[in-house]
């Protein structure tokens, strides 16, 4: 039984999504769909890869994982097929394959299957439900694509060390209102070496000197940080709102100054 994943803006208020996993039933009648998430902002690729990212590992080998961001087609567009890490993805070529691998993909392909209807407002149902139902079944990608050897790159924030300085940014903010930085564990431990340190959020209007390994571990209404299973640094208030409480929006820096 194979497994279809769905990412996408859709929302879950229309009809679009219902016509996607209709679209997905009638050509793979035993295919397990599973969302992801549909509540990604619209054409947010930024938000929807640290989603996908995060989201995928925890399938099976093999899954295959719709991508519908933003994917109107034009005369330019172009649409992907990609494995990568043992599993398949599909979707547009707008920079989300950039931002989701932390390995180089193994197959890259640009879809040059036909569409069954004469609109070209919802490639998500007409493409991408045709190329993940092919895979589904056991067809391979250069049956559906052209050898491709990259995609779109986006550019996407890194920290920067300066001396005993370190700066992140806020690169995702989740529905508990966590913020999550582009500060991963590996960083951390490799620039700090066991020193004490201040992270400051703000403007060094809130710091925080330690590192906690759950949000229990403070009082409620406390603010934390720590490194949740994502592998990046997260700033918190246990059982309330950091982002509106500590005044955190997408893109604002961090700063951490070790000993």
């Amino acid at each position: 039984m194979a497994i279809i994943t769905l990412t996408s803006d859709l929302g879950l208020t229309d009809f679009y999504l219902s016509t996607v996993k209709g679209a997905i039933i009638t050509q793979c009648p035993d295919a397990r769909i599973i969302d992801i998430s549909h509540e990604i902002t619209k054409h947010d690729v930024f938000q929807a890869s640290f989603i996908i990212k995060n989201a995928y590992k925890s399938f099976p080998k093999g899954s295959i994982h719709i991508l519908g961001l933003n994917p109107e087609s034009t005369a330019e567009s172009s649409y992907l097929a990609v494995f990568a890490d043992g599993h398949y993805f599909i979707g547009p070529d707008n920079g989300i394959f950039s931002l989701i691998f932390d390995v180089t993909p193994d197959l890259i392909v640009e879809l040059n299957i036909s569409q069954d209807t004469d609109y070209f407002t919802f490639p998500t149902r007409d493409l991408f439900v045709k190329a993940a139902c092919h895979i589904a079944r056991g067809g391979t990608l250069e049956v559906i694509g052209k050898l491709r050897h990259d995609f779109l790159d986006k550019i996407v924030l890194q920290p920067v060390l300066n001396g005993n300085i370190l700066r992140g940014n806020v690169i995702y903010i989740d529905s508990y209102r966590n913020a999550f930085t582009n500060i991963t564990e590996k960083i951390f431990a490799d620039t700090a070496k066991g020193r004490n340190f201040n992270l400051y959020i703000r403007q060094s209007n809130y710091v925080i000197q330690e590192i906690r390994k759950s949000y229990g571990e403070v009082p409620e209404g406390e603010m934390l940080a720590l490194f949740s299973s994502t592998g990046y640094l997260e700033i918190a208030i246990n059982k309330g709102n950091a982002d509106e409480l500590l005044g955190l929006s997408l893109n604002d820096m961090v700063r951490i100054e070790f000993e």
